[in-house]
């Protein structure tokens, strides 16, 4: 998933980091949503996020 994704399912940032227990500054900072906490999401999601899976050469 990408950041705008798991923002726009929350509908804001603040929205997004209260959900993971997190700062709002916490969030705002990832470039790309850390692995560990695409796992959060998906489960906090049920599933509507899902886990990017990384890419086998």
């Amino acid at each position: 998933m990408t950041k705008s994704q798991a923002i726009q399912h929350f509908g804001s940032v603040s929205a997004l980091a209260k959900a993971l227990g997190l700062t709002y500054e916490a969030v705002r900072q990832w470039s790309v949503v850390p692995e560990l906490r695409q796992y959060q999401i998906e489960k906090i999601t049920k599933g509507a996020l899902r886990v990017e899976q990384p890419q086998v050469a």
